[in-house]
């Protein structure tokens, strides 16, 4: 596995989202990275990963790509694909680069399984116990598992890191879970994003979504050599 950085800004806030319940994290990314106008400054490559691409602006985007957003000094994590059992050697790639970088912050996006009725819940946790400079009621229980899990065990002595969670109504790709996701992050960081053009945005990308996913499961049900789908009757964030 290799991390690529073609630019390196330093004292950043790094946020990821990894395709966790409902999409959230990686919807919300994207949210982000049209929003913000970003640059694609670096990549994280693994024969292990499914053989998955997309075009954007005539560019060719891969399973985990890295955004600059210089404005608000932000680097973004988008992640289109899932990772199989890859989840602690990207948790250490990433803690790396955020030594590299200085970073000021890791800020992890993430959903939840809700009650599938009513306004979307959010909580927030943070790793030096100060939930409140999120605005947001503190996760209290909870059982985390993938990279969420593991980024979380791996940075907290060495960075900073928040992480806001969303409910998703279901596993389906949650395009209003994600809008209230960046509603937070957006009055946590101060960006004055408009939200219209971006949920409009996020349902053609939740589209999008929901067919990569058929393409992933087809190919994982095929025998992608290195990949195997595991599923689980245990609820859990990340």
């Amino acid at each position: 596995m290799k991390l690529t950085l073609k630019k390196k800004p330093t004292k950043c806030t790094i946020i990821v989202g990894f395709p966790g319940f409902g999409l959230i994290g990686t919807i919300a990314t994207k949210f982000l990275i049209e929003h913000l106008d970003c640059e694609r400054i670096g990549n994280i490559e693994s024969d292990k990963f499914l053989p998955l691409a997309a075009i954007h602006k005539e560019h060719l985007i891969g399973p985990l790509e890295i955004f600059y957003n210089k404005k608000h000094n932000l680097v973004i994590l988008q992640t289109l694909s899932q990772v199989g059992k890859l989840e602690w050697q990207i948790s250490d790639l990433l803690v790396k680069m955020a030594k590299d970088l200085k970073a000021k912050e890791l800020i992890i996006l993430e959903g939840t399984q809700g009650d599938g009725e009513g306004i979307t819940k959010l909580y927030g946790y943070n790793s030096g116990g100060n939930v409140k400079k999120l605005n947001l009621d503190p996760l209290k229980e909870g059982v985390l598992m993938g990279v969420t899990a593991t980024l979380l065990l791996k940075a907290k002595k060495n960075i900073p890191v928040s992480c806001i969670f969303a409910e998703a109504k279901s596993q389906l790709p949650d395009t209003e879970a994600a809008a209230e996701i960046i509603k937070i992050l957006d009055k946590y960081l101060g960006m004055d994003v408009n939200f219209k053009p971006l949920l409009e945005t996020a349902k053609r990308f939740e589209a999008k979504l929901k067919d990569m996913m058929a393409k992933q499961s087809k190919v994982s049900n095929e025998g992608f050599p290195g990949y195997k789908e595991e599923k689980s009757d245990m609820d859990y964030l990340g």
